[in-house]
């Protein structure tokens, strides 16, 4: 959809800048998905998965090592150079 809009310029550029998107579109995009996501984040946090916390603690494997699945796990870039893990 094409429409007209009045956007601060320094904002637009931290977004282009932190996203690495190459066009104000992108990055415009990228600014809305990701509220978007936060958003939706927020209401299942509200919301809750209808379980109670014992039931909650029993999805969860007590083999499961967090740390050990992040350190296999390909990072994803959006557009930003890749950061060192520490």
């Amino acid at each position: 959809m094409k429409m007209t809009m009045h956007i601060d310029d320094g904002l637009l550029a931290r977004v282009l800048a932190a996203t690495g998107a190459k066009t104000k579109t992108k990055a415009i995009d990228l600014a809305l998905r990701e509220m978007d996501r936060r958003t939706e984040l927020i209401r299942l946090t509200r919301e809750g998965l209808g379980l109670s916390p014992d039931e909650l603690a029993a999805t969860i494997d007590p083999a499961y090592d967090l740390e050990a699945a992040r350190l296999q796990e390909t990072p994803v870039f959006y557009g930003r150079k890749p950061r060192a893990r520490g």
